[in-house]
C-alpha cells in the first residue's frame, strides 16, 4: 500500500539524512530573521535623546516652583525694606563773612574749624584782582591782599606752569591741571588740562596761572604729594571768591576734604608753608603780614587785590 507524505517523494535507490541542517544551509536559509546592524547603532542615540527630553521636562517643572526664601517664614518674616527717602534739594549756601555796607576796600577774615582743621578764610571786598611778578611793596596801600600764586622751578627759577601777565605769556607748562584766570577783573577757578581762558587772557590783557587742583565741581582732587605743611587755596564757593589758610600742617587730601565739606565748588592750591609771604589790610585799616619774606626770587609771583 503506497504511503503519503514526504516518504513517498524518493525512490528505492535514494536515501535521506534526517537531522539538523548544515552550517551552509543555516547561512542560506536562516530559521529566524537577523536584526540589521544599522538598527542596533541607532538604539543608544534614541535612548540618550529620550533621557535628555526627560531632564529638560523636569527642569521646566522645577523652575516653575516658587523659590524658597530662608527669611520668609511665619515666625521669622522677611525684613520689610523701607523705600528710599525723597531726594531733597540742598539749601542755598550762605556767603561767608558779610557784605559791608560801605564801599571801603578791605579784607574780611573768618575763622572756622572743619574736620578738626582750623581754617582762616580771607575775603577781599571792593577790590580788583591781578597778578604781579616780583615781591609786592609792603608800603603800597592800594593792595588790600596778596599771596604767592604759581610756584617757581628749583633749577632755573622760571615759573612752573602756564602763566600770563597782563596779556603776555611768560610760561606754557601743563604739569598742573588747576588754573586761575582773571578776565576783565573777574576770577574763574577750575580744573582742566586745556582751558580756552589761557588764550582769552592773552587776547584781553588778562591774567592766568596754573597750580595743583584741590576741588573740581565739588569733588575732591587727589594729588601725589603726601607730606604735611601749612596749606593755602584759592576757592570759589557759591560765586564767592576767597582764600583759605590752614593754621596747622595738613596733607593735600585732608585739606581738600575740608574744603569740600565747607561747600567749596572749585579750588586750586596756592604756594603755602610758613615761608610763603603775603599780607592783608583788615577793616580797621591796619596791614597784617604773614609768612616769611618776601624772598625776591626770580619770577616770584603774587595774586593781589587792589582797591
Amino acid at each position: 500500500m503506497p504511503m503519503s507524505g514526504y516518504k513517498d517523494n524518493f525512490r528505492d535507490d535514494e536515501f535521506r539524512i534526517i537531522g539538523k541542517p548544515s552550517v551552509e544551509q543555516q547561512l542560506v536559509e536562516p530559521s529566524e530573521p537577523i536584526e540589521p546592524r544599522e538598527r542596533r547603532k541607532w538604539l543608544p542615540w534614541l535612548l540618550a535623546t529620550v533621557a535628555l527630553l526627560v531632564l529638560v521636562l523636569l527642569a521646566l517643572i522645577l523652575s516653575r516652583r516658587p523659590k524658597e526664601d530662608p527669611l520668609d517664614g511665619v515666625f521669622e518674616p522677611a525684613e520689610v525694606v523701607a523705600p528710599p527717602p525723597e531726594t531733597k534739594v540742598k539749601p542755598e549756601l550762605k556767603l561767608l563773612g558779610h557784605e559791608p555796607d560801605s564801599t571801603m576796600s578791605f579784607t574780611g577774615k573768618v575763622d572756622t574749624v572743619i574736620n578738626d582743621i582750623p581754617l582762616s578764610i580771607y575775603i577781599p571786598y571792593h577790590a580788583t584782582p591781578e597778578l604781579i611778578v616780583g615781591a609786592p611793596d609792603k608800603n603800597d596801600e592800594s593792595i588790600i591782599f596778596s599771596a604767592q600764586a604759581a610756584d617757581i622751578r628749583a633749577d632755573n627759577y622760571n615759573i612752573l606752569g602756564a602763566f600770563v601777565l597782563k596779556g603776555k605769556p611768560l610760561a606754557w607748562g601743563l604739569s598742573k591741571k588747576g588754573y586761575c584766570a582773571i578776565i576783565d577783573g573777574e576770577i574763574t577757578v577750575g580744573v582742566s588740562e586745556n582751558s580756552p581762558l589761557f588764550e582769552k587772557a592773552t587776547e584781553t590783557e588778562g591774567y592766568f596761572f596754573r597750580q595743583f587742583g584741590l576741588v573740581d565741581n565739588g569733588v575732591l582732587v587727589e594729588n601725589e604729594l603726601k607730606n604735611k605743611s601749612e596749606r593755602r587755596a584759592l576757592c570759589s564757593r557759591h560765586g564767592q571768591i576767597f582764600i583759605a589758610f590752614t593754621n596747622t600742617p595738613e596733607s593735600f587730601h585732608d585739606f581738600a576734604q575740608a574744603l569740600v565739606d565747607l561747600g567749596v565748588d572749585n579750588a586750586i592750591y596756592l604756594v603755602g608753608s610758613r615761608f610763603a609771604f603775603g599780607s592783608y589790610i583788615g577793616p580797621d585799616g591796619e596791614r597784617v603780614n604773614f609768612g616769611e619774606g618776601p624772598h625776591k626770587y626770580k619770577n616770584e609771583n603774587y595774586l593781589v587785590w587792589r582797591r
